[in-house]
């Protein structure tokens, strides 16, 4: 892939758009492309980390297992988005188990090139510190929605969450593509549950089913009902 395309697709995220120049093209001069192939591991709960990585393409799923066995899906990463800094910064292992989810092509820039940044520029903490302050505020939105949210509530705020990621990333399109399966791993339900919501909201007009994905007709009315 092209470095010019690589800078398109991650200069759609908010947060790399918002870097100095000279930020951004130490992020691609030291990053290398990796790519991973459907349901390939990139790194497990408790590895090391050796890198901060950004999805090019495809997605990287975010989960946990329980004693059982069961995954518990905590979110997807899309393309444009950065992740892995937390275990960079304080050198604890990694928290959660991260898959590609079909051929996903990921940029990594290594854990001695990320720390390098910090020494030579002093501007990068401040920019790192922003990301991490992202990071909070979507932990803090989660623990919101799964205390206080029915069902149909916390699956409207996932809806809404990704919607949202659609039009950070200059998306025309409010198409999402997940199946209902996913949903019910993200909310901890299972599929019938989920399908029964899906199909409310559709006679109400706020979305429209289509096979394995979901169009997004009144993204106003999506908000509210993921409101606490």
């Amino acid at each position: 892939m092209q470095s010019d395309k690589v800078r398109q697709i991650l200069s759609q995220n908010a947060w790399f758009a918002s870097l100095p120049e000279y930020l951004a093209d130490k992020l691609l001069e030291k990053g290398k492309l990796k790519v991973l192939h459907n349901q390939q591991i990139l790194h497990q709960k408790n590895d090391s980390a050796d890198g901060f990585h950004c999805v090019v393409s495809g997605r990287i799923r975010v989960s946990n297992f329980t004693v059982e066995g069961k995954e518990l899906v905590l979110t997807w990463i899309q393309p444009g988005n950065w992740f892995g800094e937390i275990s960079l910064i304080d050198g604890q292992p990694r928290t959660h188990d991260a898959h590609a989810e079909d051929t996903t092509t990921l940029l990594k820039v290594p854990k001695s090139a990320f720390e390098q940044l910090f020494i030579e520029h002093q501007g990068w903490s401040q920019h790192i510190m922003r990301l991490l302050c992202q990071r909070v505020r979507a932990t803090f939105s989660l623990i919101d929605e799964t205390g206080c949210l029915s069902l149909k509530g916390q699956l409207c705020k996932r809806l809404s969450l990704m919607q949202q990621g659609l039009e950070e990333q200059q998306s025309e399109s409010m198409e999402l593509t997940i199946s209902q399966d996913a949903l019910a791993q993200l909310i901890h339900s299972s599929r019938q549950t989920v399908n029964k919501i899906l199909q409310s909201l559709q006679a109400d007009k706020v979305i429209m089913l289509r096979y394995g994905k979901i169009v997004i007709l009144n993204r106003v009315a999506l908000e509210e009902l993921g409101q606490i």
